[in-house]
């Protein structure tokens, strides 16, 4: 009977966050990442286009277990679009599809903004990753063709304008998940009469994850002049973040070495005192600071659903 084989690379575990720089896609960025630091597994939450910069959180080991709760947090953009011309891909990427000479004023700028504040519907780019029956759009769109995207509910949480320019307006949109700025941009281009797409875009802020918090791949990159194996993967370690961070957003249930353990045979423990949560879909339990499982609380017992290491 063979024996299983072992993963290859290191059980590191943690959040990276990377300041992903301009035309460099997410998945080149996760390997890049996982080749660095030796990992077993390495995800993200959240893909930033190739010509997009900023925020890309990186889940090394058991943190993958985690990139849900992040995917579904709050997120800041800072982008630019640039009027006069639609775009297939709604970027600089692609063909001219529109175009006008009309420009817009600060003043119709600002009056379209509160049609963009709230829940509302928005239709996804045609060269986007969402599936139609079963098949990418941008695949499809990349093949010549019209991709009927169906409209979807997107929440803005607030949207402003920073300044104008000539032919340019940057603005900065708090939003949930899936939401396209893409999308923003043509639709304020359509509103307004002059067509438009984004020029500049860079993520801030993936909740709980915040700016400060940052690593420019060239930092990392850098490390590699380090000879000595061991000291070079320490100095990279340095920059994760513990994988507990992630939840922060979720009810903690502090828990001591025996609940522990009966947690990690994946059975409920009793939660008491006053201050105990009395019901969460999503909790967190962790015994001396170090997380040990997501699971649920009800009928006065944490429930484990994912067990950590």
């Amino acid at each position: 009977m063979s024996r299983p084989r072992k993963p290859k690379g290191r059980p590191v575990s943690g959040w990276l966050i990377l300041d992903k720089p301009f035309d460099f896609g997410s998945t080149e960025a996760v390997s890049k990442i996982k080749w660095l630091y030796k990992a077993q597994k390495a995800g993200h939450a959240g893909t930033l286009d190739p010509l997009a910069s900023g925020m890309l959180p990186i889940a090394l080991g058991d943190a993958t277990k985690t990139v849900p709760y992040v995917m579904d947090g709050r997120k800041i953009y800072e982008f630019a679009v640039t009027w006069g011309e639609e775009r297939a891909t709604d970027d600089l990427e692609g063909d001219v599809v529109q175009s006008s000479d009309a420009r817009p004023t600060e003043e119709a700028i600002r009056a379209i903004l509160p049609n963009y504040t709230g829940v509302i519907e928005q239709i996804p780019p045609q060269f986007s990753a969402i599936k139609i029956a079963g098949e990418r759009a941008y695949d499809m769109a990349r093949d010549g063709e019209t991709v009927e995207i169906p409209a979807r509910e997107v929440e803005i949480f607030r949207l402003t304008l920073l300044k104008t320019e000539a032919d340019r307006a940057f603005f900065e949109v708090e939003c949930g998940k899936g939401t396209y700025v893409r999308s923003l941009a043509r639709d304020f281009g359509r509103d307004l009469g002059c067509y438009g797409h984004v020029s500049a875009l860079r993520r801030t802020y993936v909740a709980p994850f915040g700016e400060a918090q940052m690593v420019p791949l060239a930092k990392l990159t850098e490390l590699e002049e380090i000879e000595d194996q061991d000291a070079r993967l320490a100095a990279l370690d340095a920059f994760l973040i513990d994988t507990a961070e992630a939840l922060s957003s979720l009810p903690h249930v502090p828990v001591t070495d025996d609940q522990a353990h009966r947690i990690k045979m994946g059975n409920p423990i009793l939660l008491r005192g006053r201050d105990a949560p009395l019901g969460a879909d999503d909790a967190y339990a962790t015994v001396k600071g170090k997380l040990i499982a997501i699971g649920e609380i009800a009928g006065g017992e944490f429930r484990p659903r994912r067990v950590f290491g």
